[in-house]
């Protein structure tokens, strides 16, 4: 007996069985997008760092250093904690599984968001349904805390590793976030596509959050924050290119979003950075010790391998956040007397007065990153954390009533939501 909910296929645009290709027979209203105020947020950012040599349980005494200054974060009022998906990155990345580093957040934690972000979207690495699967169980466990952001990867070492094609990548993603989350939002779901098939079923459990979590996209080269826009997804960026630039960026992102065919059931338009984080009471030690963390992660991210410089491809048209960060790891080796632009190392006031530049740029959220190769003991990220809380956010607290996004129009199959 045939099915009552219909099987999804790929537009065109993504598949070669072009003569399958449904065409949309309902449009349906968007939900609206989740409250949000126009006050500045703040997140913590992870990428699990771990500094040779790997002996003496240093694995598991980082990952709980990371879980403390999480809780310190939580009592100081920060908006989420994110952690990235990465595999073979030696020293730079120990976080292979970050919805179980996540859940654990989640569960020593009352209030502040987790972000799963991000997910590779690539088959080699995680099927969109066990994708679907996880994510909706970590809101369930987290009480509907869940930011889902997704990416491809952008290193030969990790899509070299996991025998991904990286011309293939950027078709497949785009399949993950229109295929996601209708199985989060339909009673059953079936697909058939280039990046993979699935007949008809019910893809369990469902999400806590209604009709779903916030989505996001990863921003690490020039125009991927279009991508983001097209979609109607947020944009996780990274700072890395000065204010002018960022603000550049936001205005494409911010003209884009307002034409966009969601890939969800409503429209995320928030922009987040990521930055360093090192606030202390005198800010020469400040900038001194926050460079130590700046220059520690330039040697890391210098040590990756972009997909380019192995795999020239279309699908890569440039080494975006790695050129970025090499650079400055040229330019600040170590210690430093003076921060670069927009780099939140320093005093109170400097921090203050960096974030208020940032927020004129567009941005409405950044995260940090709290340490690199374990530069800074734990004790100063802690006093860090707890010094920003009390003396820097008061500065960028919510002073408007919340606001929604309104509600968008797409065109659907009948079986809700097709592209």
């Amino acid at each position: 007996m045939e099915s009552e909910f219909p099987l999804q296929r790929a537009p065109q645009a993504l598949t070669d069985r072009s003569s399958d290709a449904q065409t949309p027979s309902a449009t349906i209203a968007l939900e609206p997008a989740p409250d949000r105020t126009d006050a500045m947020k703040f997140g913590i950012f992870y990428e699990i760092s771990v500094p040779r040599p790997w002996e003496n349980d240093i694995e598991h005494e980082v990952y709980h250093r990371c879980l403390e200054q999480v809780r310190v974060a939580d009592e100081m009022g920060f908006h989420s904690v994110w952690a990235v998906e990465h595999h073979f990155l030696e020293e730079y990345s120990h976080c292979s599984a970050p919805e179980l580093f996540l859940t654990a957040c989640a569960m020593q934690t009352k209030q502040i968001r987790v972000g799963h972000g991000i997910v590779v979207c690539v088959p080699q690495f995680n099927h969109p349904i066990r994708a679907a699967e996880r994510a909706a169980v970590l809101d369930i466990l987290s009480d509907g805390r869940l930011e889902f952001g997704t990416g491809r990867s952008a290193t030969w070492t990790e899509l070299g590793g996991m025998d991904a094609n990286p011309d293939e990548t950027k078709e497949t993603w785009d399949e993950y976030t229109r295929t996601i989350p209708q199985m989060w939002t339909n009673e059953r779901y079936g697909y058939e596509g280039r990046a993979f098939r699935m007949p008809t079923r019910a893809v369990l459990p469902k999400p806590y959050q209604k009709p779903h979590p916030p989505m996001w996209v990863a921003v690490s080269s020039p125009g991927t924050e279009i991508d983001a826009a097209e979609r109607g997804m947020g944009s996780l960026g990274l700072t890395f290119g000065g204010f002018a630039e960022q603000e550049e960026k936001v205005n494409r992102y911010r003209t884009r979003i307002q034409d966009c065919e969601p890939a969800g059931l409503f429209v995320n338009e928030r922009v987040a950075t990521v930055n360093f984080l090192y606030c202390h009471p005198d800010n020469e030690t400040g900038i001194k010790v926050g460079s130590r963390l700046t220059g520690s992660f330039g040697y890391l991210a210098a040590q990756l391998l972009p997909v380019r410089e192995v795999h020239p491809t279309r699908s890569y048209p440039n080494p975006g956040l790695l050129a970025a960060t090499r650079q400055q790891a040229a330019q600040n080796p170590g210690e430093g007397v003076s921060a670069p632009e927009g780099v939140c190392i320093g005093n109170p006031d400097r921090l203050v007065e960096e974030i208020k530049k940032w927020e004129s740029c567009g941005v409405d959220q950044i995260n940090f990153l709290l340490n690199a190769l374990e530069t800074i003991p734990q004790e100063q990220v802690l006093d860090s954390l707890r010094l920003f809380g009390e003396q820097v956010m008061p500065h960028f607290v919510d002073d408007k009533p919340a606001t929604t996004s309104e509600p968008r129009e797409l065109a659907a199959t009948a079986a809700a939501g097709g592209d």
